[in-house]
C-alpha cells in the first residue's frame, strides 16, 4: 500500500489492536510522510522530539490555513494554546494541583489512592470473571479526580457522557462525521464547563479545600482565571484527569497477562513497579498522536513543510524507533535510558503525569495477587474508537 494512506489505516479501527506494524512503515518510508489528504505524518523519535520543542510549532487549531472550527467557537483549552497564554493559564492550573505551590497535594493522596485500589481489587476473587475497565482501570481515576476537583461522586454517570462526546470530538483522522462529532464536542464541554464553574462558584468565599474551590478563591489577581478560562481549565482536567489513566492501567494490566515471564519476575520483585510503569509509558502507551501546526515553512529530514498545515506526530512511533531504543519491540521492564513520549515532551508536557504515575503504581500492585492465575478471556479485546487515545474498552479475565 501507498505511504499516503499511513494515517488513515493506522486510524482504522481494523487495526486498533495492533497499530506497530504501521508505525514501523512509517519510519521506514519517512521519518516524514505527506498524507493524501494533504497533512504530514511524522514517525521518527528525534524528528518528534525537535518539534514537540520547537517554538514555531503551534498546538493551537487555530493555526491552520483552513481552520476546522467556524470563528464564533470558544477558545481552545490551554493544552491547545501557544505561549505565552498556553503558559499563563498553565501555571494558573498547576497552582492549586501540586509542586512547586502545593507540593504536598499528590502526595497526600497516595494513602487514598492505596486504599481504594484496595477496595477495588477486592472484588477479584477466585473463579469470578472481571472487567478491568468498568471495575476497576475506570473508577480508579475516576474517583480520584472527583475528589480533588471536589465534584460530588454521584453525578460521574453525567460527566462521562460529556467526556465521551468531547474525547470523540478530539480523534485524529478520518471516520464518521467529523462535523457533527465536532458540533456534540462543542456542545458537551459548553454543559460540562457550565456545571463545573456552577460548582466553583459556590464555593467563592467559602473556600472547602478542593481544587475548584481554590481556583474562585485564588488571592493573586494575575492568576486569577475569567469564567470561559476556569470552564475550559476545569474540563479539561477532569478529562485529563482520568482518561489517560484508564489506558495505563489497562494496557499495563493486558501487557502483563501476554508476558507472564515478566508478571512472574514483578510478583518477585515488586521494587520493580515504577520501572515497569515507565516501560508501559513507552511500549503500550496511552496517548498515540498529537497534532502540531507550523508557524513558518519548515525542513523536516529534508522535506519541507508548509506553513498553516496539519502535521501529526506519531508519538507511539517514536517511542519505538529503533535508532533510539534497544530492541524497541520488546517490552523491557530494566530499560535504562527510556527517555519516552508517554506524556508528551517539551512545554505541554504532561503535569498530571506525576499523578498518574502513583494511580498505576498502586493500581498494579494491588492487582498483583490476582494476575498470577487470570487469563484474557478474548485477546485482542475490544478497543476504543479513539485512535489518539488508544486503550481497551473492555478487558474480560478469568479468575
Amino acid at each position: 500500500m501507498d505511504s499516503d494512506t499511513l494515517l488513515a489505516r493506522i486510524t482504522d479501527y481494523a487495526n486498533r489492536p495492533d497499530p506497530y506494524p504501521l508505525y514501523a512503515e512509517l519510519r521506514e518510508a519517512g521519518p516524514v510522510v505527506r498524507q493524501a489528504d494533504g497533512s504530514y505524518l511524522i514517525g521518527g523519535y528525534h524528528e518528534i522530539a525537535a518539534l514537540l520543542h520547537d517554538p514555531r510549532m503551534s498546538a493551537d487549531p487555530r493555526s491552520r490555513l483552513t481552520p476546522s472550527a467556524p470563528e464564533d467557537a470558544p477558545k481552545p483549552p490551554f493544552l491547545r494554546l501557544d505561549d505565552p497564554e498556553h503558559q499563563r493559564l498553565r501555571d494558573s492550573a498547576m497552582r492549586p494541583f501540586g509542586p512547586p505551590h502545593n507540593p504536598d497535594r499528590i502526595d497526600a493522596l497516595r494513602g487514598d489512592i492505596a486504599r481504594l485500589t484496595e477496595e477495588l481489587a477486592e472484588a477479584f476473587g477466585p473463579g469470578r470473571r472481571m472487567d478491568l475497565v468498568d471495575d476497576f482501570a475506570y473508577p480508579l481515576p475516576v474517583t480520584v479526580i472527583c475528589r480533588l476537583l471536589g465534584v460530588p461522586h454521584e453525578d460521574e454517570a453525567l460527566l462521562q457522557a460529556w467526556t465521551d462526546s468531547i474525547v470523540a470530538s478530539a480523534d485524529i483522522g478520518p471516520g464518521g462525521d467529523a462535523a457533527e462529532r465536532a458540533r456534540k464536542g462543542l456542545q458537551a464541554r459548553q454543559e460540562m464547563g457550565a456545571y463545573l464553574t456552577g460548582l466553583a462558584e459556590q464555593r467563592r468565599g467559602n473556600p472547602t479545600g478542593d481544587m475548584l474551590s481554590d481556583f474562585v478563591n485564588e488571592p493573586d489577581p494575575a492568576l486569577r482565571l475569567t469564567t470561559e478560562e476556569l470552564a475550559q481549565t476545569t474540563v479539561l482536567l477532569f478529562i485529563a484527569g482520568h482518561e489517560t489513566t484508564v489506558n495505563l492501567i489497562t494496557n499495563g494490566v493486558l501487557t502483563l497477562l501476554r508476558q507472564p515471564g515478566e508478571l512472574d519476575r514483578l510478583r518477585r520483585e515488586p521494587g520493580l513497579l515504577p520501572r515497569v510503569v515507565e516501560e508501559l509509558l513507552r511500549y503500550e502507551p496511552p496517548v498515540h498522536m498529537r497534532e502540531r501546526i507550523p508557524l513558518a515553512d519548515l525542513d523536516v529530514a529534508g522535506t519541507t513543510i508548509p506553513r498553516g498545515t496539519s502535521v501529526v506526530l506519531a508519538l507511539a512511533s517514536g517511542s519505538r524507533d529503533p535508532k533510539r531504543f534497544h530492541e524497541p519491540d520488546r517490552f523491557d521492564p530494566t530499560r535504562q535510558d527510556n527517555e519516552h513520549f508517554g506524556f508528551g515532551s517539551g512545554v505541554h508536557l504532561c503535569y498530571g503525569a506525576p499523578l498518574a504515575r502513583v494511580e498505576a503504581e498502586a493500581a498494579l500492585a494491588a492487582l498483583l495477587p490476582h494476575l498470577g492465575s487470570a487469563h484474557l478471556v478474548e485477546d485482542p479485546p475490544p478497543y476504543r474508537q479513539n485512535a489518539m487515545l488508544r486503550g481497551p474498552r473492555h478487558l474480560a479475565v478469568q479468575l
